[in-house]
This record gives C-alpha cells, structure tokens and sequence, in this order.
C-alpha cells in the first residue's frame, strides 16, 4: 500500500498563495514517488461542519501530514490556530494505530528566515501533542519574492527552494526526518537583502500611487 500525504494550506490567499505553491511542489515530488495525496485549504473547510469532519478524516488517513503556512506576526495565521485546536482535541484520547509523520513549512515576509522559529516550535509542539512524529521545519525568508506563482514559473529564484524540497520528498519517501541540507537550502535568501528590501519599498511606493495616499506615508498622526 502506498503512502498518503496529505497537505494542508494554511494561507487564507488559497491556491494563489506562496505555502500553496512550497506544498504543491513537495507533494508532486512525492507523487513522483508512489505516494497518494491529498490537499486541504484550511481556511475553507473551517466553514463548516462537514469541512471541519473532513479535515478530520484527511488527517486520520494521512501517513505524512504537511502543514505549509505563513507567518503572522512570528505566529500562524489565526484560521491554522483554529484547525490546531480542533484537531488537538479531536486526537487527545484516540490511541494510535499507525505511524504518521508531520513536517511543517513556513514562509516569511521578512528577508530573514529565522523569523519562522517561533511558527515552527508552534508546529513541533502541535504534531508531538496530536501524537504525530514530528519529522522537522523548512523555513523560507522573503517569500513574497514568490508571490503565489508556481516554483516552476519563480524558475532561477526557487531553485535552492526546489533543492530543498526534492531533499524532503526523498527522505519522507524512506520515512526519515528532513535532512539538514533540506532546511539549510530552504534557508538560503531567495535574493540580496538589499535587493529584496529595494524591491520591497518600491512595491510599497507603487501602492501608494494607486490609491492615492502617498503623501501621507510619512505621517505620524499620534506623536506627542
């Protein structure tokens, strides 16, 4: 029988979301590998009911659970907080009948990829209470130089990205935890800092223009 992976997204931006594109990449890598998946945007199925019974489900079958998500103020967004606590209650007094592995991936805003610590230890301390083993974090600085796009089409700039995840997919493959030479390229900075702090204000200079209101960044309307 096959291994199945199951992916959850925790991003609320959905399949146009750069944990969207890190985890759909690592999955197809898997694939390649005889593995069965699954994919969960976390946001939708806390709608309901039923969704919250299928994240359940999902997760109950998975044998490699795959969380990708960004951060939100040195946490995970508050929808991924919720599926935690969920799950967490769900699993506290269920034995457990097979092995199941659990990998997280989050990616920052911040050209730094250690901002992602505290995201990760959220997600260590969540697969050990659920009873997953916890096979390791892949954490990615300056994501929004991927902006959603496919790792295929951010070509050059993922390429240790890619690296990394290809490492992942061949040890998850054999069951081991995520090599060292995975998580160090997945920390490598995609860009410059410069560059990427250039681009990032340039970015912001142009939001400004459209909606008017450049004129107004320099204000501090609560100084003393």
């Amino acid at each position: 029988m096959s291994m199945l992976a199951t992916l959850l997204i925790g991003s609320p931006r959905g399949a146009q979301s750069t944990s969207d594109a890190l985890g759909t990449y690592l999955l197809e890598r898997l694939k390649e590998k005889d593995a069965s998946t699954n994919k969960i945007y976390i946001q939708q199925v806390l709608t309901s009911e039923q969704g919250i019974n299928m994240l359940f489900q999902s997760i109950g079958e998975a044998d490699i659970i795959i969380l990708a998500s960004p951060l939100y103020a040195d946490s995970h967004h508050s929808g991924v907080i919720a599926a935690m606590e969920l799950v967490h209650k769900d699993l506290k007094n269920k034995p457990r009948i097979k092995k199941q592995m659990m990998i997280a991936i989050s990616n920052s805003g911040f050209p730094e990829s250690s901002h992602n610590d505290v995201s990760l230890a959220i997600s260590r301390r969540f697969a050990l209470g659920c009873g997953f083993e916890w096979a390791g974090g892949l954490a990615l600085g300056g994501g929004e130089s991927i902006g959603g796009r496919t790792l295929e089409e951010a070509r050059g700039l993922a390429r240790n990205v890619k690296k990394s995840l290809e490492l992942a997919a061949d040890a998850l493959a054999r069951g081991e935890n995520l090599p060292e030479e995975a998580i160090a390229l997945m920390a490598r900075p995609l860009m410059p800092r410069w560059l990427y702090l250039l681009f990032g204000n340039v970015g912001w200079l142009w939001q400004a223009n459209k909606r008017g209101c450049r004129k107004e960044l320099n204000r501090r309307p609560y100084r003393d």
